[in-house]
């Protein structure tokens, strides 16, 4: 009677998983009802800027703790950029990832996590506070503010075309009869046209088909007059297949920062260390500025991260310019016999951030 009674007493605990079996299982539903397969990460776009992001936050320079090394940053950068959040539990050895999770809030915030560690024999579950856990979240929203989300789940509809057009053109260049054509020849004998045929099977362009072409007309029998070969390879220009493929590469590069300059093969050199620049600024550092402010709350250490430096993402033509023009300067008033402390002043009050 007693057991009963501190039951109904006892508050119910709720309990939300962003990545749970059961999340997996709605998700697959999800995905089996709308059509969208969600494999956009398996093409070489999707990938090539997911390692943008491992070799920036590998490269990336770590102050004010150990424990942020350049295989964990790059862990971590794969990590959100395919699933949007990052999960690891601080331990005495390290941050040891973690594979699926549980999470407990209130007022929105993580208050107790159970976890799924990795295994080589076999995972096994931690339980473990807010506090020591490093959870690392983007593109959270205001109704799941414990959740993160990937770029692909955040332009699905784009990833879903760009799959599907990859997928598309993989499935012609292996089924479509590329280089197969009609080749027309005067009706012979059943068995000299079997032999005909089993002479061109195996070649190169799949199979040659013959047809009889024997044309009666008031002088005779003229077989080949008006006949040439027929091409049964698919025409994929009037399909607009190039220009769609660029345009679904394009946008997934920009859901993950990359400028579409980036993916032009007639880009020089400027524009590549542009795209870098934007890539490293806008979208590398704030992820690296939300993790240090993650971990300086959880390690008890101020920590920052510097993305900018490490991969040379500064306007060092910018900073070349004005140095000359500096120079320039401080001779041009040399000659005009101007003190250097009033050119010292004047250079301090400019804002040369900008």
């Amino acid at each position: 009677m007693l057991g009963w009674l501190m039951n109904k007493l006892r508050p119910i605990e709720a309990r939300s998983s962003g990545s749970g079996y059961t999340a997996q299982v709605m998700a697959a539903r999800d995905s089996f009802i709308s059509g969208r397969r969600g494999v956009a990460e398996l093409t070489a776009t999707v990938q090539s800027c997911v390692s943008l992001w491992e070799g920036g936050f590998a490269m990336a320079d770590v102050t004010g703790t150990d424990l942020l090394t350049r295989q964990t940053m790059a862990m971590i950068a794969r990590g959100i950029a395919l699933n949007g959040e990052a999960v690891y539990l601080i331990t005495e050895l390290g941050l040891v990832p973690a594979t699926d999770w549980d999470v407990t809030t209130r007022d929105g915030k993580p208050r107790a996590y159970r976890l799924s560690i990795p295994e080589a024999g076999g995972g096994r579950t931690v339980t473990a506070l807010a506090a020591e856990v490093l959870h690392l979240r983007i593109g959270s929203d205001n109704l799941t503010p414990w959740i993160g989300t990937a770029p692909l789940r955040r332009s699905s509809l784009t990833g879903g075309m760009l799959h599907a057009v990859e997928a598309a053109l993989a499935e012609t260049f292996e089924n479509a009869p590329l280089g197969s054509q009609i080749v027309p020849l005067p009706d012979t004998g059943a068995d000299d046209m079997a032999t005909m045929r089993g002479a061109f099977k195996g070649r190169r362009g799949s199979t040659l088909v013959i047809e009889g072409v024997a044309q009666a007309t008031a002088a005779g029998m003229n077989p080949t007059i008006g006949q040439k070969p027929d091409q049964l390879s698919p025409d994929l220009s009037k399909s607009m297949t190039d220009e769609t493929l660029a345009a679904a590469r394009e946008g997934i590069g920009m859901a993950y920062g990359v400028l579409p300059s980036f993916f032009n093969r007639a880009a020089t050199g400027p524009v590549i260390r542009e795209a870098q620049r934007q890539l490293a600024i806008w979208t590398l550092q704030p992820i690296a500025a939300m993790l240090a402010d993650e971990a300086t709350a959880k390690l008890g250490a101020e920590v920052t991260i510097d993305t900018i430096r490490p991969l040379q993402a500064f306007d060092a033509g910018g900073r070349a310019r004005a140095l000359s023009a500096i120079i320039k300067t401080l001779a041009e008033a040399k000659e005009a016999g101007i003190p250097p402390g009033d050119v010292s002043g004047a250079m301090r009050m400019v804002d040369w951030e900008r």
